[in-house]
């Protein structure tokens, strides 16, 4: 009779003990396939907030910055692609706001969770669901859109040991999970100026966020459109250890209770920038997320709500507040966007 299935912190300590330890980008892509795939995240009763979920306006502001580039470009046919769509709010409220104007593109998600795809299906009307960026259509310009989804994909880590740089990994003992110092690494793997940085330096990268950028760079140079991004990051390369979970709406150890709370990283935007220029897109300046909700107009926006309804007018505003506000989340999200190279630039920037 066989016994009791293992969890998924058992079977990660078996394979390590037996196989030895595993990179970085291992354990957290094994992990968040786990902690997406089961279940909801988002909200009070999840361990995490996004902005689409903070505010309608996020969204509206959204659709409405794709929907001006569309229009520019001569309003032709176009797909909606949402990388990593949440409970498909931000959608929602985007596909909204372009209705307006007369764009009503086909939504498609880049989506592997069942329990979200359940939550997207039920909100967005005709939406059509992909496992990854290499089945999106091919007939017709991409207006992509990408929050709050290369935070979470995997990463590598170096770290800077006595003898030189390392490649780190995840080793078991037991059941407890721990980082360790693995082969050592050539000096030439490092940015010249970085490789005098401290004992005990991390440098971070991201391997399959460029291999995305590589995908729809080549979509978007034959289809035409354009991708948005915005996640909180930095513009690297930079010296920093930035591997974190989130439980309950608070930061947790990402080497625990695995499969259970979000593990994310800070996003390098100069590499997805340098992955961009290099695959031929024009690439934007980088902003901080409150400028480019500012320059597109949110604030005049949300008084136009109040306007209309005066009982939400605290509340819109305490929304658009959060977004752009400094302290919150204004200065440490960042906002970018690569379009092909025929195409109009893009508002905001």
């Amino acid at each position: 009779m066989p016994g009791p299935e293992l969890t998924l912190e058992a079977r990660l300590a078996r394979a390590i003990t037996l196989g030895g330890p595993i990179s970085i980008a291992h354990f957290m892509a094994t992990a968040n396939a786990a902690y997406y795939g089961s279940r909801d995240p988002l909200g009070a009763a999840g361990d995490f907030i996004t902005a689409p979920e903070i505010s309608q306006m996020f969204g509206e502001m959204i659709g409405l910055w794709a929907a001006d580039v569309w229009m520019r470009a001569g309003k032709p046919q176009a797909h909606y692609v949402e990388l990593g769509p949440g409970r498909g709010t931000l959608a929602l409220d985007a596909l909204r706001a372009m209705a307006q104007v007369g764009l009503a593109p086909t939504p498609h998600f880049v989506e592997t969770s069942p329990a979200l795809r359940a939550l997207q299906a039920d909100r967005v009307a005709g939406v059509r669901f992909h496992d990854d960026v290499s089945t999106l259509p091919t007939d017709a310009p991409l207006l992509i859109i990408a929050n709050e989804f290369f935070d979470a994909l995997p990463i590598q880590q170096i770290v800077k040991g006595a003898d030189g740089w390392h490649q780190r990994l995840v080793a078991c003992q037991d059941t407890l999970f721990l980082p360790i110092a693995g082969k050592r690494l050539p000096d030439d793997v490092i940015p010249e100026p970085l490789r005098a940085s401290p004992l005990g330096s991390v440098l971070e990268s991201s391997p399959a966020s460029v291999a995305i950028i590589d995908d729809l760079a080549a979509r978007l140079r034959t289809q035409g459109g354009a991708l948005l991004i915005i996640d909180y990051g930095y513009d690297g390369p930079a010296i920093g250890d930035t591997l974190q979970a989130i439980h309950r709406h608070a930061f947790a150890n990402p080497y625990e209770a695995v499969g259970t709370q979000d593990i994310t990283a800070h996003v390098d935007f100069a590499t997805l920038a340098a992955a961009g220029t290099r695959a031929g897109l024009r690439v934007s300046a980088l902003m901080e997320q409150g400028q480019w909700l500012e320059a597109l107009g949110i604030h005049q926006r949300t008084e136009n709500l109040a306007a209309g309804a005066p009982e939400r007018r605290d509340e819109l505003r305490a929304g658009a507040m959060r977004l752009t506000a400094l302290d919150q989340m204004g200065r440490l999200f960042k906002v970018m966007a690569m379009t092909a190279p025929e195409w109009p630039e893009v508002a905001g920037f």
